[in-house]
């Protein structure tokens, strides 16, 4: 095995171990169909709302535990959903105990097998708790051969921080969990990203209906575009 290779193999556990990134996030699905209208959502989604496995979810349950700061952009995402959009939003919901949660939503539309859009389906992401600020020590002196890597991962850093309204320490978060969850490389995760970004300079609609979309198909794309791997 070359250093090149190992550097690859490696290069999350190294960027995680300098950067200090804390407790894995906790990640929950969900979907909604047009034509029942009616939600679903796993049972991670269910326990960041304080409910036990299970529970179905309904419109009025999603709005009843919207924050009051954050009302509107709540309001806005169920509607968005139940007129037919894809979305994404970083809000605060108030769970059963009135804890509140800090969550990332990302989505695209849902396809039959004939390519028509039935329903919306994507992830929600509870960044509760994340740090503002991290550890960068000693990086360029311990671990030169990830320099480029963490450039590269910054730059995509910095992307979803702008396209959805989060903090440093929780971008590296979510492009970790597509990592982990995908078994895609967080520097290749990160190359996919920036890709996007001179298709929608300027318009941060449209970045983060692409940053939804290369989040959510990372292992479809990794393969198309690696398929020796």
């Amino acid at each position: 095995m070359t250093h090149r290779d190992e550097v690859s193999h490696d290069e999350l556990a190294l960027v995680e171990r300098v950067v200090g990134v804390g407790d894995p996030l906790t990640v929950g699905r969900f979907r909604y169909r047009f034509g029942s209208r009616q939600w679903e959502w796993s049972d991670e989604v269910a326990a960041m709302h304080g409910y036990p496995p299970g529970t179905q979810p309904t419109t009025e349950l999603l709005l009843s535990h919207k924050h009051p700061r954050d009302r509107d952009r709540l309001e806005a995402m169920i509607t968005s959903v139940e007129d037919g959009g894809a979305f994404s939003s970083h809000h605060r919901i108030v769970d059963t105990h009135g804890q509140v949660h800090e969550v990332l939503v990302v989505s695209e539309p849902m396809l039959d097998a004939d390519g028509a859009v039935i329903g919306t389906e994507g992830y929600y992401v509870d960044v509760t708790g994340t740090a503002d600020e991290f550890r960068r020590e000693a990086l360029d002196s311990t671990l030169p051969a990830v320099v480029d890597a963490r450039m590269v991962i910054e730059q995509a850093k910095g992307a979803l921080m702008l396209a959805y309204g989060i903090n440093a320490e929780q971008a590296f978060r979510v492009l970790r969990w597509r990592s982990q969850e995908t078994n895609v490389k967080l520097r290749t995760i990160a190359e996919l990203v920036i890709a996007e970004l001179p298709k929608v300079a300027g318009d941060e609609v449209k970045l983060r209906a692409r940053l939804d979309h290369v989040l959510l198909t990372v292992h479809r794309r990794h393969v198309e575009d690696d398929p020796v791997g």
